[in-house]
C-alpha cells in the first residue's frame, strides 16, 4: 500500500516522492497528484520511486499517464529509481527506453530544463 506522496520543489522541478507500493489501489493517488501539479502550471516533474518497493502494471500505467500529461503541456518527467525490482519492471516492458532514470533526486533536479 502506498503510504504517502511527499511534494517538494527543487530548482525548476516539482519532486513527488513516493513510498510503499505503487499498484492498482494506490496508482490513482499518483495520478491525482500529477493532475493537480499540471493544473497548477507545474510541467517539470520528478517522480521519486526510491521509496517504492513494488510496482505492478497499474502503477506502471500511472507513470506512463504522468509522462503523457506533462508532455501534452510541453513539460518533462524524470524518474528516480534505485530499487532493482522496480527498475526491472520498467525494463521488462521496455519502458526504460521511454523514461530518463536517475539514481537520486540531486542528479535529477540538476538536469537542465530544455525549452
Amino acid at each position: 500500500m502506498l503510504s504517502e506522496i511527499r511534494r517538494s520543489v527543487r530548482n525548476q522541478w516539482v519532486v513527488l516522492a513516493m513510498t510503499g507500493e505503487l499498484d492498482l489501489g494506490s496508482s490513482p493517488v499518483l495520478r491525482q497528484a500529477v493532475v493537480a501539479e499540471v493544473a497548477d502550471g507545474h510541467h517539470h516533474l520528478v517522480i521519486d520511486l526510491s521509496g517504492v518497493d513494488f510496482i505492478d502494471s497499474a502503477g506502471l500505467g500511472s507513470v506512463v499517464g504522468a509522462l503523457r500529461r506533462v508532455r501534452s503541456h510541453d513539460g518533462h518527467l524524470l524518474l528516480v529509481c534505485s530499487e532493482q525490482r522496480v527498475l526491472r519492471a520498467f525494463q521488462m516492458c521496455d519502458l526504460d527506453r521511454v523514461f530518463t532514470f536517475h539514481v537520486d533526486v540531486d542528479s535529477a533536479v540538476g538536469t537542465p530544463v530544455r525549452v
